[in-house]
């Protein structure tokens, strides 16, 4: 028996359940499968939710799900194409419907396209001991540039990255889970701090990993990709001076100008046609209010000194009777913090 299958039970205070929604990710998968597997602390608990694949995929969870107890592959019927965005917290919601996370400390959504470095989630939950207000956390992701060079994907500390969400239950409890729609992923860490949660990522060694598919990239064309986080944060309630500036900051990144340009893009045709935004008007504010900041202090220090603050107030929630997803999307909103 391998050292993984060995150590399949994680210890009672590191039980993390793993929630991978996919679809045709049979390029990919094995990558993943075998960098999770050879965890130094493996997961409890490892729902794959194939959504309706149509190319290997099936077959190669199902040989990983025979050799490995804690994988549980939910099949669900294909719905003819990729979704992305609100499509996949659906998957996502689908397989953590059938998750009691009264059972673990942490829940992580992590996609099928990653390969992970041995002592990932062994690091992050060593570094949420450290730190009870740690809500949500991961490392960095890199992509292979043209010339076969590691290229960083550039996210903030101030966020853990969509490709892996690792949380604390009770934190993801406290937030309401993913919201479904596209840019459910920059709500989540703003709602975090809004609650007085930290959020946050590292660009150390031990956390780098690979994403075998560039954020962005989308399964249309990397320009639909961009367009679509434009759009993402129109909905979430960005401003206008804010997107520029981000905008700006992306042409300097790969790929080169046209990133950004395709970013700026979607959230002004979103404004001009008048897309629908996320309605909860005090999250807007808050999320406004925390931009301006950023703008006039620079995101790290804006950041220092809103978590400083939240620091005075925060209390941790007591551990609900909470069983699942159900349980999850039916939380209250936040309430205001003083």
């Amino acid at each position: 028996m391998s050292a993984p299958q060995a150590a399949s039970r994680a210890p009672d205070s590191r039980r993390y359940v793993l929630v991978s929604p996919c679809r045709n990710e049979a390029q990919y998968a094995r990558r993943t499968l075998d960098s999770v597997t050879a965890q130094s602390v493996p997961p409890a608990l490892w729902v794959v939710v194939d959504d309706g694949s149509t190319d290997e995929t099936p077959a190669i969870l199902a040989e990983y799900a025979a050799k490995f107890p804690y994988i549980r592959v939910v099949r669900r019927e294909d719905r003819g194409k990729r979704s992305v965005g609100p499509g996949v917290i659906e998957a996502f919601n689908h397989g953590l419907a059938g998750v009691d996370l009264g059972d673990f400390d942490y829940v992580c959504k992590l996609d099928l396209d990653l390969d992970l470095p041995p002592r990932y989630f062994q690091i992050l939950m060593e570094r949420m001991e450290a730190n009870p207000r740690l809500g949500t956390c991961s490392g960095k992701a890199y992509f292979t540039g043209a010339a076969g060079q590691l290229v960083s994907e550039g996210c903030g500390d101030e966020a853990s990255v969509g490709m892996t969400k690792f949380y604390r239950v009770d934190c993801f409890r406290h937030i309401g889970g993913f919201v479904q729609q596209v840019m459910w992923d920059g709500i989540d860490c703003h709602r975090c701090r809004m609650l007085g949660w930290v959020a946050r990522s590292w660009d150390d060694q031990d956390l780098r990993f690979i994403h075998l598919r560039p954020m962005g990239s989308s399964h249309k064309g990397l320009w639909t990709g961009r367009t679509r986080h434009g759009f993402g944060q129109w909905f979430m309630g960005t401003s206008l001076a804010y997107m520029t500036a981000s905008a700006v900051f992306r042409m300097t990144r790969p790929p080169l100008v046209v990133g950004g340009v395709a970013m700026w893009w979607g959230y002004v045709h979103s404004m001009l046609t008048g897309q629908k935004r996320y309605d909860d008007m005090e999250f807007r504010r808050f999320l406004r209010a925390y931009q301006r900041n950023c703008l006039l202090k620079g995101k790290a220090r804006a950041t220092e000194e809103l978590n400083e603050r939240a620091a005075a107030w925060f209390k941790p929630p007591h551990a609900g009777p909470a069983s699942g997803v159900k349980d999850v999307l039916a939380a209250p909103k936040p309430a205001a913090q003083p």
